[in-house]
């Protein structure tokens, strides 16, 4: 007997109400050990009856501290193929690109093909959501993508399929590669999944355009060049594959300006580490681990960005009143502000300690217009490897910015140019908004004309400077002269006054001695003159 189609259906539905009570029942009375035991198995008998395999590539590895080369790589290999076969994609735009790149979306599938196998990829993103008590509450993203294949592929698959998507996804990546600029996330900004937050990184600074010194110049590069081929020398010599570098120099000196042209020039992603925001020496660790290969870690004014001396304020009484304590938002507050920051110590961990091992090919600059501010144990070499100092505009690094600006190799001005850069102090920076055309057509003569006398005009501010403060030395010299003269004055009337009072009080004292003296004197003359009349009577 042929059945119809509604029988069909009707038999499937009572099949699955029934599983369906059946399973309620394990779950509502079994006890849980029996649970896992016929979840096991039934597990086990699936396995058998269902003849697909599936990988799971997860976005991040250990515990979500790094993200998976995987999952990018297969992010890269799908984006070649889901333009024509997924049905819901995003897409972004890559600088210097006619075209958007577009990748799958979230929760969507394709279906990919293999030397004649058949297979399914499916991107998956499952939101946890945190339990722990926080005034800034947050979802926790979970994704990954899923390979799911017939198993009698097996072999294939592992060998030489996974081998395929992996080598292909980084020649996409490399083909797309976009440079870019990261800034890490305040611990407030809850709404950030990612501990760090990028923009395309569009600096055009080059060492070409550079306006220093060229002999230091070249030095910098034969210095990076090294670094970057020296994998095998760091191995050799046991050293975790970094390099650090300490710019140093008054502000305007082109300090910023260098870390772009560093980057431009390696190739490698700058990562913008701001120290005030980062809550304490674990979340800096955290920092360190998500941090690409090829890359620059930068920390700017850290002389000013923490106190690094390892001393801290104190923190505010706890007994702040019982009802202040019983409020849970205000014992949150009041349990952050007990956390600790990021201290010399945690800070040092950082640029050479062994969690700095975890990745390769990085560099570690640190900029400060206050070298002689910073603790020596964090300049160190070793730690901060080369010391580039970022001094005021050279005759040398002029002539780069005439070029820069001007296209100009000569002009009859350089002689004076020359003269008055040594006489005085003018950053690059000043330098070159002086050389700069003011307006569309502006002739090379007035940019020179006006760089030579905010030049002039610097010197004779200098001098005057320098002749203020050689006045204002001079008088405090003086002043300085005058109270020591005061105070020796005051000095030698307060010892006249206590010799006086001596004397005084000297006077005072012997003048009683002979009034006491007199005194004696007469009592016994009185006494032997009534002996005398005794004896004559």
């Amino acid at each position: 007997m042929v059945m119809t189609m509604g029988e069909l259906w009707t038999q499937v539905g009572s099949l699955m109400a029934t599983v369906v009570f059946v399973c309620a029942i394990i779950q509502q009375y079994f006890p849980v050990p029996l649970r896992a035991h016929i979840d096991r198995y039934a597990h086990k008998l699936t396995g058998l009856l269902y003849p697909y395999i599936t990988i799971t590539f997860p976005e991040y590895t250990g515990e979500r501290l790094r993200r998976s080369e995987a999952f990018t790589a297969i992010q890269n290999y799908l984006a070649t193929r889901s333009t024509i076969r997924a049905t819901r994609m995003r897409a972004e735009a890559v600088k210097n690109s006619k075209s958007l790149i577009l990748s799958m979306d979230d929760n969507e599938e394709v279906i990919d093909e293999y030397e004649g196998v058949k297979i399914w990829w499916t991107s998956t993103k499952v939101m946890l959501t945190n339990k722990s008590f926080s005034r800034y509450p947050s979802n926790d993203e979970k994704r990954s993508y899923q390979l799911t294949f017939h198993r009698q592929h097996r072999e294939i698959i592992l060998e030489t399929f996974i081998h395929h998507i992996m080598e292909e996804g980084k020649s996409v990546e490399k083909k797309n590669r976009q440079r870019k600029l990261y800034m890490n996330s305040s611990k407030n900004e809850w709404w950030h999944k990612s501990n760090w937050r990028h923009v395309p990184f569009e600096h055009p600074a080059k060492f070409r355009t550079l306006a220093m010194d060229p002999e230091m110049k070249q030095g910098i590069i034969n210095d990076l060049i090294k670094f970057k081929n020296g994998k095998e020398y760091y191995e050799k010599v046991g050293k975790a594959w970094k390099r650090g570098y300490l710019l140093y120099g008054p502000p305007g000196t082109g300090k910023s300006t260098m870390i772009a042209a560093i980057a431009n020039f390696m190739e490698y992603d700058v990562y913008d580490l701001e120290l005030t925001s980062v809550k304490d020496n674990s979340e800096l660790k955290k920092l360190l681990i998500e941090i690409s290969n090829k890359s620059i870690i930068v920390i700017e004014d850290i002389d000013c960005s923490l106190d690094l001396t390892g001393q801290r304020k104190k923190k505010k009484t706890e007994d702040e009143g019982d009802k202040e304590m019983k409020d849970p938002v205000k014992q949150a507050e009041k349990e952050e502000e007990k956390q600790s920051k990021v201290t010399l110590s945690g800070l040092l961990n950082f640029i050479d300690g062994i969690w700095s091992a975890c990745g390769g090919e990085r560099l570690i600059i640190f900029t400060t217009n206050h070298k002689e501010k910073l603790d020596e144990a964090l300049i160190r070499r070793g730690r901060m490897d080369k010391h580039i100092e970022m001094s005021y505009c050279s005759f040398a690094a002029f002539k780069v910015l005439s070029m820069n600006y001007l296209d100009v190799e000569w002009h009859e001005s350089y002689h004076r140019i020359d003269q008055l850069l040594k006489e005085t102090e003018m950053t690059p920076a000043d330098v070159a908004e002086n050389l700069m055309p003011k307006y569309e057509g502006e002739e090379t003569d007035e940019c020179f004309k006006r760089l030579v006398g905010a030049l002039e005009t610097a010197k004779e501010e200098a001098k005057k400077k320098a002749e203020e403060e050689a006045e204002a030395a001079k008088k405090a010299e003086k002043e300085k002269e005058a109270e020591a003269a005061k105070r020796a004055e005051k000095e030698k009337e307060e010892k006249e006054a206590a010799a006086k009072k001596d004397e005084e009080s000297s006077i005072y004292t012997a003048e009683n001695n002979g009034i006491k003296c007199n005194g004696v004197a007469t009592k016994e003359a009185k006494e032997n003159g009534h002996m005398e009349n005794d004896q004559n009577s």
